[in-house]
Parts: structure tokens; sequence; C-alpha cells
């Protein structure tokens, strides 16, 4: 069966004028804002050996990964679905001689084996960094920083984060909450899914109070040291506060203690980001655990930022200065125009229509004048 002209594979689209220029000045604007921090852009391939992309972040799983072989090597090469990994492989191998901390910065498109209900594209463009050789709360408080500051350069308003613990379950099953090493994942995910019944069908009512836990900060702080008699979540909890002090009057914050998904790689926290008008996150991190070549771990926090849901709403467009030059015009003045930021649009024929072409102004004898 053929395939209709111009149908493309389910999740993936065009971007068109204006949204395709609002995407690129996006791009530019967050690594700009992330670069004045310190962080060095890298630039990984679309494509590597799997075992690369799946092997380099410690808790990271083999999924989301649309493979193919290689006609060259003959191995199995995977389009990255996420950038971290890659910047994790070349903070260990190529810059692993690097003083840490080391700040390293990115952006580029990614591609994802499946889509969601709340984001159907399996295409995304992602921008980010990465603070690799530290998980401090001061590491911390430093990428939510910048990852705040580049959201409000790209025009995000009334940015909100929610912060997470994703090894609540791991540090409390060794401790104060046991619970046999085969059911740890299983009270995670039902957790995650805010599933009461499952829980305690599972043996694991001491976990049931952690959903009532999520609110605002302070709150829900108070409510899972209530929790938390062993105090094995003492030092999460501290850092959270800190964290949350620093944030403050720049982000509306709260805490959801048992949220897991898409957090399977992070360690003691993690976070997401929502901004004003924006349907669902726009972006997501937190701390993590970078493997070396010899097995050697290095902690590392970091942050990516999905730029299409803000194209999505208008943002990163700027309203068109588009300049008419008819036949004959003089070459030099239009020159300069372009280099006070005028687009030009030279006409190629005397039939050439200003209005259609989108044009906003016209080049006259005596100078710019509107249309």
């Amino acid at each position: 069966m053929s395939i209709a002209p111009g149908l493309l594979p389910e999740g993936l689209r065009d971007r068109l004028p204006p949204q395709a220029e609002a995407a690129s000045r996006l791009m530019h604007r967050v690594i700009v804002a992330i670069g004045r921090h310190g962080y060095e852009r890298v630039s990984p391939p679309l494509a590597e050996f799997e075992e690369q992309l799946v092997g380099r972040l410690k808790s990271a799983r083999p999924q989301d990964l649309l493979r193919f072989v290689d006609p060259v090597s003959q191995r199995t090469l995977a389009l990255r679905p996420d950038i971290t990994a890659q910047v994790g492989r070349i903070a260990t191998t190529r810059m692993g001689h690097r003083a840490r901390p080391l700040r390293l910065a990115y952006g580029g498109p990614v591609l994802k084996l499946r889509a969601t209900q709340l984001r159907p594209e399996r295409e995304l463009m992602q921008a980010g960094a990465e603070l690799i050789g530290s998980d401090s709360v001061a590491g911390v408080i430093e990428v939510l920083g910048v990852a705040i500051e580049a959201l409000e350069t790209a025009g995000v308003t009334n940015i909100a984060v929610d912060l997470t613990l994703p090894d609540l379950v791991e540090t409390l099953a060794r401790g104060a909450m046991p619970l046999p090493a085969g059911r740890i994942d299983a009270v995670r995910d039902l957790l995650d899914a805010k599933d009461a019944g499952g829980l305690a069908a599972l043996g694991a009512e001491a976990y049931l109070p952690f959903i009532a836990a999520a609110g605002p900060v302070e709150p829900a702080l108070a409510r899972l040291r209530a929790l938390d008699p062993s105090r094995a979540l003492d030092t999460r909890l501290a850092g959270i506060e800190v964290i949350a002090a620093a944030v403050e009057g720049r982000a509306a914050l709260t805490l959801d203690p048992t949220e897991r998904h898409g957090f399977e790689y992070q360690s003691w926290i993690g976070f997401s980001l929502f901004g004003a008008g924006v349907r669902g996150e726009i972006g997501r991190g937190g701390s993590y655990t970078v493997l070396h070549p010899d097995g050697r771990e290095e902690a590392a926090v970091g942050f990516s930022l999905y730029l299409d849901p803000l194209v999505d709403v208008g943002l990163g467009q700027v309203a068109p200065r588009r300049l008419f030059v008819p036949l004959g015009s003089d070459a030099a003045a239009a020159q300069r125009l372009r280099a006070e930021g005028w687009t030009t649009i030279a006409a190629l024929s005397a039939e050439d229509d200003a209005g259609a072409l989108g044009c906003t102004h016209r080049l006259t004898p005596d100078g710019v004048a509107p249309i």
C-alpha cells in the first residue's frame, strides 16, 4: 500500500515557519543562558552503539530505544532518546582528564520509541546541562538555578518545581521499613501510581502514608519527618530544605516523595519543571551516578529541557520585519538594512506580490515604507 504524499510516521512532524525559527531561537537563548554559568557545550551524535547508551548511567534501563543494525560495523546502534547518557560517556572518556566538577551543556533532537498521552510527539528538541563530579546540595542548587534562569530567558513565566525522592523506597527498605529485595520495584511502582489497594495487597501498608505526604514543601517535609522515626531520610530532607530556601521567590515549590515515573536513574533527588500555560512538564532533572569504563562511579546532577511545548504556546516567535526589495533597488541599501536586522525579500520578477510574500515593508528610493 502506498504512503500518502507528505505523511510522516506517528509522533513525527514537520516544523514550518514561524515555528521552526522559534525553535531555533529558543535553543540559542537557552544554550547561551546555560553557557553563562560556565557550562561548555558538547554535541554528541544522534546515534551510537546501543551498549553505550544504556551502560553509562547507573540504574538506567535499556528502554525507549529505536534500534537498527549499522551496515558498516554490523553492530546494533540506537537513536538517542535522551542526551544525558551521551554526556556521561563524553565526561568519563574523552573528558575524563578534566578537573571536576565538569560543567557541560548540550542541545539537539532526541527520538523516543513510543509517545505518551501527555506528549504525543516522539521527536523532541532537548537542551540541558550536566554537572559531573558532584551531587551535593550546592550542586543541585546551582543546576536548578541554571534551569530556572534558562526557562526565564526562553520567556516562561510562573515557573513551578516539583521535587521528588527517587530512592525513597530503597532507603527505607534497608532499615526502617524492610522489604524483600524482590518487592522493592513493585512497591516503588505502586507508590508512583498512588495505588493504595495494591500496596495493601502486597503487605506494604507501612508505605501508604507517604502517598499523602505530597504538597507544598514545608508541610510535606513535616509530614515526612513524622513518618520517619528512624531518621533514615534526614540528610535528604535537610538538603531539600536548603534547596527550597535557595529557590524561594524564583519558583513555586512542591514535594511529591513517591513520584518515580521518569526518574529511573536518578538517586537522592529529582525535580520536574512546569510553566504557566504550558501543557505538562517542560523539564526534568536530578542527581545520578555515571559509570566509568573501569567501573568507577562518579556523582552528577543535571537537567533537561524540552523546547517543543514552548514553541507550541508561541514562545520564541518575533514579529517579522520583512522588507520587499523591488527590481532595480539599491543593493548596498538592502545590505545595510540586513545588517540592521531586516529580512529582505528580493523581487525576481515585476509580478512578485510583496503582500503575498509576507513582507511588512517595501524598499523605496526614499527609504523603508510600510505596506
